[in-house]
């Protein structure tokens, strides 16, 4: 008697596999593939890769390892599990990358994704920076991705991380902790610039400024994240205007804050139609995030 043997299914069927499924589901790059991943290969990659424990940047050097059944039905779990919840990737496998450096997430958090990440990867917030700079401050901190990213980029500074969020706070230290810089980066519970101490030169800030009627229309996957770090009111700016009223007193003469407002910059020139602010150019165009300096903000 024979037995006809089991064909053998590579990682990059598998991965092939999940992405159809997650094709067939409906979902799109609006409906939360912005979490990391902008396409269904890309995120069926992703959750493959993370499941069988293999590096989630290098698929070549894996694509044609066989994957075992068992495996494959853990797999099809997962990926059952991001169709029929609509959460993010991220908070299945609870981690985000940003940047190439990998954080801690889970749905106490939004998931990092800010553009601010690319600035300071790229140098561009460099020129308006000096010798001088020591203090910067993370408002808005999240799960601490921005303020860590900071202290990489910059070893002479140190961080305050700043949110009203104590859940938040506390993934931050998870992830300040993971990268060893506890010795630089402060996490301060603050409304805002309530509770910061002062004295910055440097103000990173990446707020809740989604208006109102898009938040109505959010899809599934973003409605799982908080909402208190989306929500900006009814034109997104409600965070921003109370900024703008104590920034400066925060700052030194030299300083600069650093502002991410997403698709908001209509709202935004309508709410200060004082203010010329730089425009810095992101991978998303040259609208979402801006920069002020302490005169324009005094």
């Amino acid at each position: 008697m024979t037995t006809t043997p089991t064909p053998t299914v590579t990682v990059l069927e598998v991965i092939e596999q999940m992405a159809d499924r997650l094709d067939a589901a409906g979902l799109s790059f609006s409906d939360g593939y912005g979490h990391g991943t902008t396409n269904a290969f890309d995120e069926a990659a992703w959750l493959v890769l993370w499941k069988l424990g293999l590096e989630l940047d290098d698929l070549e050097s894996v694509e044609n390892r066989p994957v075992s059944p068992e495996d494959q039905a853990q797999v099809a779990l997962l990926v059952d599990t991001r169709i029929a919840t609509r959460k993010p990737a991220a908070y299945l496998t609870h981690e985000a990358w940003l940047m190439g450096v990998p954080f801690y997430v889970d749905e106490r958090v939004i998931i990092p994704r800010s553009f601010i990440a690319e600035l300071l990867d790229d140098g561009s917030i460099d020129d308006w920076l000096s010798d001088e700079t020591q203090r910067v401050l993370d408002l808005c901190t999240g799960n601490g991705s921005l303020a860590i990213l900071a202290a990489m980029t910059y070893p002479e500074v140190v961080v305050d991380a700043a949110d009203i969020s104590p859940d938040a706070l506390a993934v931050a230290r998870i992830n300040v902790d993971r990268h060893q810089l506890a010795s630089r980066i402060t996490l301060i519970e603050s409304d805002g610039l309530a509770n910061c101490p002062g004295g910055y030169d440097l103000i990173l800030c990446n707020p809740p400024y989604v208006n109102a009627a898009s938040m109505a229309a959010l899809p599934a996957e973003f409605r799982a994240e908080p909402g208190l770090a989306l929500a900006g009111g009814a034109d997104g700016m409600d965070f921003i205007r109370s900024l703008f009223l104590n920034a400066a007193a925060q700052m030194n003469e030299n300083a600069v804050l650093v502002l991410e407002i997403g698709n908001e910059r209509e709202n935004f020139e309508r709410a200060f139609p004082h203010l010329k602010p730089f425009w810095f150019e992101t991978s998303a165009g040259s609208d979402q995030v801006l920069l002020l300096t302490w005169e324009q903000l005094a």
